[in-house]
């Protein structure tokens, strides 16, 4: 047996005992029952909850800023709109590169290396792009931040189903659609930076704002480097399928507040783990129960990553294409879109999974999507105030959809249908896909702008249909199910 002191998986130190009644374990299973059925006081788990969604902000809040930003970095480096194509998809294209490598990685050396070492990227990116010479050095610049958002996604979902129980509020599909919220809140703190800069910038300056807003980005990440170095622990789920045992019932003391102990009949040659590491492992996501979960994600992430992508970046410049308005305009219809329906769909995502499940509500969002498209696209440049609302109201079903339906669980979808042992393959070979459809939709969007204006609305519109499709065709229900049992079968 494992003696505690040599574990390989990192502990947060909390200062706290944990209290009750001994939980004896003596294999993985009983690691992960206690986790699943854990309706105590779990002490900082909450905290690496919270934590795990710190790279999910970052992604997020650059979208955001860029969004605002990207005309005037077409003007300053007199950028066609394929150039500018190429910038704003640069990070998508990195993190198609970097979601591959961290889900390797997170199934191999574990969850707490990784999230330790990814967050660098964003510290170092974020300062290029402040001082970017040219566009070929911004591009460089997301490029980098792109892979740091690729490695960190699957490892962040691998913590946030591995630290939640199985059942209830709170639980493993709620925990991972709280990506979602928090993904709108960091659009919508974006937006009030750069209101704030463009209140107190002289508009002499105006053309600084995209880089003190993408610079900004470093301060949230080294402040996210200092929590989780504080804070963070390994998975016990994964470190007890390395054959850790004392090494997971110590996370499980310091994290959970469970007095868990490695009891003295545990087999004294650890089990070895369901599935080794291994790069073949992304092709055991397309071989038996796993290909049907794996062809349903995969389809809803790519549908709904186009969608998103194409409307949120763009929704800067189809309110200004609605509006003739000014700047300031624009910022304030974005943050109340995105606060008011998108946020408040996530919100209520977290809340009803638990009792309604994620495919319900994914039909249900990607209904309101194809309503809302099929508005837009039919309405084209509105045409007096009232057209203008109808659009405008069109803009805030699509968010809502996204937020209460497909943004919130095609996330749950990738990270709860796989077992620990094919967690972080599960959610990098999603979200090298789902990033492909990234850098396709962001390249396209001013292509497809400039070419089609509003009838790009057309062209969106075909990727929540086929999203609602999928799911109609293949239904399965992640919430709920104890998908790790399947590592534990017949062991």
């Amino acid at each position: 047996m494992t003696d505690l002191t040599s574990s390989s998986a990192h502990v947060a130190l909390t200062g706290s005992q944990p209290g009750g009644e001994t939980q004896w374990i003596r294999s993985a299973a009983d690691v992960s029952r206690l986790i699943n059925s854990g309706d105590g006081a779990r002490n900082n788990a909450r905290i690496v909850v919270a934590i795990a969604l710190g790279g999910v902000f970052l992604d997020a809040y650059d979208l955001g800023a860029l969004a605002f930003g990207i005309k005037d970095v077409a003007r300053e480096f007199n950028l066609t709109p394929t150039g500018t194509g190429m910038v704003a998809s640069a990070i998508t294209f990195g993190a198609i590169v970097g979601a591959l490598i961290g889900g390797y990685l997170t199934d191999k050396i574990g969850r707490y290396r990784v999230f330790m070492a990814d967050m660098f990227f964003f510290v170092v990116a974020a300062l290029a792009c402040a001082f970017a010479p040219n566009e070929y050095v911004l591009g460089g610049a997301r490029f980098v931040m792109g892979l740091g958002v690729g490695i960190d996604l699957p490892v962040a979902m691998a913590f946030l189903a591995e630290f939640s129980r199985l059942r209830g509020k709170g639980n493993k599909a709620a925990s991972v659609a709280m990506w979602c919220p928090t993904w709108y809140a960091a659009i919508s703190i974006s937006y009030l930076l750069v209101l704030l800069l463009y209140a107190v910038l002289p508009e002499s300056h105006t053309g600084w704002l995209w880089r003190l807003i993408l610079g900004f980005g470093a301060v949230p990440a080294l402040i996210i480097i200092a929590i989780r170095s504080r804070y963070m622990s390994e998975s016990p789920v994964w470190a007890a399928n390395q054959g850790d045992l004392n090494g997971a019932a110590a996370i499980l003391r310091s994290g959970w507040n469970i007095n868990a102990q490695v009891a003295e009949d545990a087999a004294a040659t650890p089990p070895q783990p369901a599935r080794r590491a291994s790069w073949r492992n992304y092709g055991a996501l397309l071989r038996g129960v796993y290909l049907r979960r794996t062809l349903l994600a995969t389809i809803t992430s790519v549908a709904s990553s186009f969608a998103y992508n194409a409307v949120a970046f763009g929704l800067p410049v189809i309110i200004s294409s609605f509006f003739a308005q000014s700047m300031l305009t624009t910022i304030l219809v974005s943050l109340a879109l995105n606060l008011l329906f998108a946020f408040v769909g996530g919100v209520l995502a977290v809340r009803m999974v638990p009792r309604l499940g994620a495919w319900k509500m994914s039909v249900a969002g990607y209904a309101c999507q194809c309503v809302a498209l099929l508005g837009l696209a039919l309405i084209g440049r509105p045409e007096g105030g009232q057209e203008a609302g109808v659009a405008i109201a069109m803009l805030a079903l699509f968010l809502f959809g996204q937020g209460f339906g497909p943004g919130s669980h095609t996330m749950t979808f990738a990270s709860l249908s796989y077992p620990t042992s094919l967690r972080g393959v599960g959610v990098g070979f999603n979200q090298t896909l789902m990033r492909g459809s990234s850098t396709v939709s962001l390249f396209l969007f001013p292509v497809l702008v400039a070419a089609l204006g509003t009838g790009v609305f057309w062209v969106i519109f075909l990727a929540p249909l086929a999203g609602l499709l999928a799911l109609l065709a293949i239904r399965w229900e992640p919430s709920g199910y104890d998908v790790d049992a399947e590592d534990f079968a017949g062991r």
